[in-house]
């Protein structure tokens, strides 16, 4: 059996739930794709751009505390950030919180 998303530093419980809205669905996947992969698949699933978590992921993934990213690095990071949400925004591939969770039972066909 695979580890879950949460067993990655920084990602609780709950980030099972939205890792899972995007198709991944462990550790091992989420370390494969990389962080911004991953944030690209949560915000097409409809996740909220939230900076903060798009951080701790990108420290949890280098074995790092959330809150040790600071100075350039954090600078660096935002801009990644703004880039991956407004990439998303222009291909239309953010889907809105309801249609997401429809996507998630099968109620509405996954946009691309």
């Amino acid at each position: 059996m695979s580890d879950p998303v949460s067993s990655i530093r920084n990602l609780g419980p709950a980030s099972d739930a939205g890792y899972a809205r995007a198709d991944i669905n462990s550790a091992q996947e989420l370390r494969e794709l990389g962080a911004d992969e991953a944030y690209k698949r949560l915000l097409a699933a409809g996740t909220r751009p939230h900076f903060i978590g798009y951080y701790a992921l990108v420290m949890g993934l280098q074995g790092r505390p959330w809150n040790d990213c600071q100075g350039r690095e954090k600078d660096d990071l935002r801009a990644r950030f703004d880039a991956l949400k407004t990439a998303g925004a222009a291909a239309g591939t953010t889907l809105s919180m309801i249609d997401a969770e429809l996507d998630a039972i099968g109620v509405i066909k996954r946009k691309a």
